[in-house]
């Protein structure tokens, strides 16, 4: 359950950004529930408000993550994951990760200086300072959902194609590929949506079954908006579900109304 829940949250954290119309604005916020099988595991939400960073107005992101009932007893995880990026270009100026997963803990900032290609990575709870080189544009775990989601690319794929970013996370960067599997109407609670199907390439070992076990579903319309998340696991498998949403920046496209 530990693994399952760990890669839920973190999952669910890491989706999709077009330029003309915007996909998100300040106000817009979702709350999505992990189930394994018919048991709710937890629940994760994110939020977009807006700060001041470098005397200028910018998206600050917030995720959190945490489980409920029984799943909390096995496994508590109290996540939160925080992303200041700038409205014009995506990039982030900072990031915040502080989680307790099972005992685990993390107390990090990292602050990105984008025209030196480094970030500066604050661990308080090793009282360290490390500095980092990155790729140029390189995002955070919590940018690269905004980002992709706005991509000029997402609505040009082809069945197969992919889109690949630089993304930085536990001090490494690494490269996040997100593959276009096709589009199909998906039946949820709000109604019958038209999605779009991707799958995150992710590495095969004790967990996934296999580098393409996560399948995620997105509106096909200009919210870009994250409905599922399936993971194929080593045992079983897991699904999160968006449960509630508000301040969409764009009409929510529903075929048939529930």
């Amino acid at each position: 359950m530990k693994k399952i829940i760990i890669v839920a949250l973190l999952f669910l954290t890491v989706s999709f950004d077009s330029q003309s119309p915007s996909a998100f604005d300040v106000g817009e916020w979702f709350k999505f529930r992990i189930h394994y099988g018919l048991v709710t595991a937890g629940y994760a939400t994110l939020e977009v408000k807006e700060a001041t960073k470098n005397n200028k107005k910018v998206f600050h992101a917030i995720g959190r993550g945490y489980t409920t009932g029984m799943s909390k007893w096995f496994f508590k995880v109290d996540d939160n994951y925080e992303s200041y990026f700038d409205k014009v270009t995506g990039k982030p100026y900072q990031y915040v990760r502080k989680i307790d997963e099972g005992g685990y803990t993390k107390n990090q900032e990292g602050f990105f200086n984008q025209d030196k290609n480094t970030i500066l990575v604050k661990d308080y709870k090793n009282d360290t300072n490390k500095t980092f080189t990155a790729p140029e544009n390189v995002q955070d775990i919590v940018s690269t959902f905004y980002y992709l989601r706005n991509h000029p690319n997402v609505d040009k794929l082809k069945v197969g194609e992919s889109i690949a970013i630089d993304m930085f996370f536990d001090d490494e960067t690494t490269k996040f590929k997100l593959k276009f599997i096709g589009r199909e109407d998906l039946d949820t609670k709000f109604g019958t949506v038209p999605c779009m199907i991707f799958r995150p390439l992710v590495q095969s070992g004790r967990v996934f079954k296999e580098q393409e076990s996560l399948t995620v579903w997105i509106s096909d319309d200009d919210n870009k908006l994250p409905l599922r998340i399936k993971a194929s696991l080593a045992v079983g498998s897991l699904k999160a579900d968006l449960e509630s949403f508000k301040g969409l920046a764009n009409p929510f496209t529903i075929k048939v109304k529930k």
